[in-house]
């Protein structure tokens, strides 16, 4: 397995590996998946700020997860698929970016925060920074927690439900408030746990070869 992959269970499914053969045989390419996922970020988190109350939230929740369908099928379809193109890398990252940005930035204007859903934003980006980072000296990318991306996409989700509840019966938005709070910590700990994680293995290197 290509060790700068992200390890997903899923990938091993046989409901992933069917709808993978169907997305191969229409000839659709991971390129195209990895940009869909933005298009779900951005129709998600629209309708979030345009009802920030039952529809968005359940509306936002259902974007998060397909962004999260198309991050599974585009790798997929490029490895399994055998669909690899020579600027896959690319699509493979900054799709990625300007989604989780959409949706963290957005969640922020949501709920009268923006300068948290910038910092979140700011915050998730890093944590793809010192990945990509470790992999550009030779390391094998670290995908490890608190926060990674799957994590982030979790509490947001599940803020967003729980957000359903609150706003119809209280109409405040306190539980978003603090999924936004948790992500961005979380994203400030997983770059200081992904950055340690890094200088371990060079440490590590180092004295290998001493």
């Amino acid at each position: 397995m290509d060790e700068n992959r992200r390890p997903i269970k899923t990938r091993s499914a046989g409901w992933a590996r069917y709808i993978t053969n169907r997305l191969v045989k229409r000839d659709l390419s991971p390129n195209q998946i990895s940009v869909a996922s933005i298009a779900f970020a951005f129709v998600g988190i629209a309708a979030l700020n345009i009802d920030n109350g039952i529809a968005g939230s359940l509306l936002c929740a259902i974007g998060i997860q397909l962004r999260l369908l198309c991050n599974l099928f585009d790798g997929m379809v490029a490895i399994e698929g055998g669909k690899k193109s020579d600027i896959g890398s690319l699509y493979n990252e900054f799709p990625d970016r300007i989604a989780d940005s959409l949706l963290l930035v957005g969640l922020g204007y949501a709920i009268g925060w923006p300068d948290l859903g910038w910092c979140a934003a700011l915050f998730a980006a890093l944590t793809a920074y010192v990945r990509v980072f470790g992999g550009s000296i030779g390391l094998p990318q670290s995908f490890i927690g608190p926060m990674a991306k799957q994590h982030r996409m979790a509490v947001m989700t599940v803020g967003l439900l729980l957000n359903a509840v609150e706003a119809s019966v209280y109409a405040s938005h306190y539980v978003l408030l603090m999924a936004l709070i948790i992500i961005t910590l979380g994203s400030a700990a997983t770059c200081v746990t992904r950055t340690l994680a890094i200088a371990r293995q060079l440490k590590g290197a180092a004295h290998v070869d001493q």
